[in-house]
């Protein structure tokens, strides 16, 4: 072990040495070059997925260069059919299709829809910035789980408090419906 460490380590002779640098040591005694291992090839059927996405891109912009140009869409390819015919729309679509259709003022129902809306976003955010201070989530909650007890002890424990409270919220959603 000595005699390999003191050949190792033996310093060449002065003329081996040009420009006061040491000799390059052989490809033997160097250590190999560390590399990565190589990685798997990926899934076949991503590679075909890439291509008929490109070859359909490639479909559009041929049709959009057509339709630049002037050129008749038929010399090139057959237009690519990106409307779908629709479904049959469920009812409640096309009632309120037809509800807004029999809507006079459209400006002021769309600008009480968005103003609804700003305003449930201000409320979500209101809520926000309340249950991140330290005491009144918890007070809050206290004070949901009070008033909880309170409507149940005083509207649903006892039959005719029940039936009252019924004949209430149907009298209540027929005022907001209009029916008589």
């Amino acid at each position: 072990m000595a005699s390999a460490s003191s050949n190792a380590l033996s310093i060449p002779s002065s003329s081996a040495l040009v420009d006061a640098k040491a000799p390059r040591q052989t490809t033997a005694s160097s250590p190999p070059c560390v590399s990565l291992p190589k990685l798997p090839p990926p899934p076949v059927q991503s590679q075909s997925r890439g291509w008929k996405t490109t070859a359909y891109c490639r479909k559009i912009a041929r049709n959009v260069m057509a339709m630049a140009t002037g050129e008749a869409l038929a010399t090139r390819e057959a237009p690519v059919d990106l409307a779908v015919a629709p479904a049959e729309l469920p009812a409640f679509i096309k009632t309120l299709q037809e509800t807004w259709d029999k809507v006079e003022d459209k400006y002021a129902v769309s600008t009480l829809a968005v103003s609804g809306l700003v305003a449930v976003v201000g409320s979500a955010g209101l809520v926000s910035a309340i249950d991140r201070l330290p005491l009144i989530p918890g007070f809050l909650e206290a004070v949901g789980v009070g008033y909880s007890g309170y409507f149940a002890y005083k509207y649903l424990l006892f039959k005719p408090d029940r039936d009252a409270m019924l004949k209430k919220v149907k009298e209540t959603y027929k005022e907001i419906l209009g029916i008589s």
